[in-house]
């Protein structure tokens, strides 16, 4: 398992996002060298965990459950096949781009070693928006996105450090529950009937993810 490549993002004027400047950062690239990774802060005042690249929207993305996010190389080959065309490193507007890691099989709470410094534990995965089909410029992008139920992995930064291309990614340590990225996914998009068994998972659930399972318990039941 290794990191293929570390991905920025910078401020850019396009037609697609509903952002009331009409920017975006999703535009991400790979980088040479070694990247500082850390924890941002909260949610609408952090950005990216990775240092230089640049989050335009507070409101939905960056903040400490959302500093980095990583997809994995064969999710994009897999699309590639769909879609009939090549997909670089970063095209989702992810951080990291890894090779031989179940990125959307990983279960919340998990814990990768990126080299020999940084540690990284997942909460969540992408909801797609009207920016990101606008980036890949594919009709039906966001309902299909999430029919495929492969979103990649937003993750929270547990210790600091630099990572680069190439680095070895580990797992350090897998929570004793079966709370996968995908099921999370599922239970927050398209199969509400799931947010009970996010509770599992605990606080190392996206807090939105958290309190949204709670509602839903609240009103129906589990």
């Amino acid at each position: 398992m290794k990191l293929l490549s570390v991905n920025l993002g910078h401020r850019k004027y396009v037609p697609y996002t509903d952002h009331p400047e009409g920017v975006t950062g999703i535009d991400k690239q790979p980088v040479e060298g070694p990247v500082r990774v850390a924890a941002p802060g909260p949610k609408g005042t952090g950005g990216s965990g990775v240092a230089g690249d640049q989050v335009c929207s507070l409101r939905h993305h960056g903040g400490d459950d959302q500093a980095v996010y990583a997809v994995a190389r064969e999710d994009l080959d897999d699309w590639e096949r769909e879609l009939g065309r090549p997909l670089a490193n970063g095209v989702f507007g992810e951080n990291l781009t890894t090779s031989g890691l179940d990125v959307s099989g990983a279960l919340i709470g998990e814990r990768w070693r990126i080299g020999s410094e940084v540690v990284l534990e997942v909460t969540s995965g992408r909801i797609p928006c009207r920016t990101f089909q606008g980036h890949v410029g594919e009709r039906q992008w966001v309902k299909r996105f999430m029919a495929k139920g492969a979103p990649g992995a937003y993750l929270r930064v547990i210790e600091p450090g630099e990572i680069r291309a190439g680095d070895a990614v580990e797992i350090v340590h897998r929570p004793d529950h079966d709370v996968t990225v995908t099921l999370q996914f599922r239970a927050v998009t398209t199969e509400r009937g799931l947010l009970p068994r996010l509770l599992a998972a605990g606080e190392a659930l996206h807090p939105e993810s958290l309190e949204a399972a709670h509602k839903y318990v609240a009103q129906h039941g589990a």
